[in-house]
Formats: structure tokens, C-alpha cells, sequence
């Protein structure tokens, strides 16, 4: 069988998790949910608005991996590695101030990625066409209260198809509000 049209990532895997948190402590808990599932050369694109949670989220991530440096937004160092207790490093990469796309290659993620490193991108969207097209896509956006937060979990790409089931699930129990 041959297929004239190309096939796309969002075909393989089309769900998502919606979680709803009230505030910081809740949010780094979802994404320490991730930690179990995280394989080198992973890359986790962060979406929201400024002041949204992007970084407390990296902050839950970074903890239940073992970093045991505190982890800041990398705004204007653009990419901060972290050594982690789980075998790759973390790179925490936040590509808002970048206007092209030349700036991201030049960040040299997609080397450090194969090296063996996994990735949180902050502004994950304006780096996305630089990456493999195979990432967690988690868009956090504000709530009804100052500190509530609803997330949206996203797989994409082909590596996500066999995780995907168990990370649901785990994504699921970590947040009382999920659906």
C-alpha cells in the first residue's frame, strides 16, 4: 500500500488531559507525574501566556527528577542544564525573547537532545519547527481564580504512542480535577 499524502502526528495520537489546579504546589505535582516516563531525547513544549506557570511547572519536573539546584526561568540565558538523578540531564531552554528561527538552531538543542539530554522549552510553539516533530505539548492557561490553572496535555508523535495509556493515567491521578 502507498499513501500519496503525508501523514501527520496529530493522526497518531489525538487526546489530550485536561487538568484544572489551584495554584503552584499543584501544577509542579502534574508535571512531577511525567518524571516516570521521561526517555532521553524527550522534549516537553511549554504554551501560556506570561505568568501563566511555565516555570513552576519545569519546577515540579525538575524536583521529581532530582535536580537539587533551584530551578529559574532561563529568560535571559535562554538555556540552563540541570543534571538530574534519573540518567539525562534536563536542559531548560525559554525561547520568548528569540525572533528567528535561526536563534533556536543556534541554541543547539536537537545536538544536545541526541547526546542523550531531555528538554523543557518555555514559548515551546515559536521552537517547534526546529525540533524532531515527537513532543509532549502542555499549554497552561489561567483559571477562574488568581492561582487556578488548567492544563493541557498534549502527545505528538510517534514515541508518544506507546506511552501514552500509562501516562494518561498517571497525568490523571495527579490531578484531582483531570478529565
Amino acid at each position: 500500500m502507498t499513501y500519496d499524502a503525508p501523514v501527520t502526528y496529530d493522526a497518531l495520537v489525538t487526546d489530550e488531559v485536561v487538568v484544572d489546579t489551584d495554584g503552584p504546589a499543584a501544577t509542579q505535582a502534574v508535571a512531577a507525574a511525567l518524571v516516570g516516563f521521561i526517555v532521553p531525547g524527550d522534549v516537553v513544549l511549554l504554551g501560556g501566556d506570561l505568568g501563566a506557570g511555565k516555570t513552576a511547572f519545569t519546577q515540579g519536573l525538575a524536583r521529581a527528577a532530582g535536580v537539587d539546584e533551584v530551578v529559574t526561568s532561563p529568560t535571559f540565558t535562554l538555556l540552563r542544564p540541570y543534571r538530574t538523578a534519573i540518567g539525562p540531564d534536563l536542559l531548560h531552554a525559554d525561547v520568548y525573547r528569540l525572533e528567528h528561527l535561526r536563534e533556536v538552531v543556534d541554541l543547539a538543542l536537537p545536538e544536545q537532545l541526541e547526546d542523550g539530554a531531555f528538554a523543557v522549552i518555555e514559548w515551546g510553539e515559536r521552537a517547534a519547527p526546529a525540533l524532531a516533530p515527537d513532543v509532549l505539548s502542555v499549554t497552561i492557561d489561567f483559571g477562574s481564580r488568581d492561582d487556578d490553572r488548567r492544563l493541557h496535555i498534549r502527545p505528538e508523535g510517534p514515541s508518544w504512542e506507546v506511552r501514552w495509556p500509562d501516562l494518561r493515567q498517571a497525568l490523571r491521578s495527579a490531578g484531582a480535577g483531570a478529565r
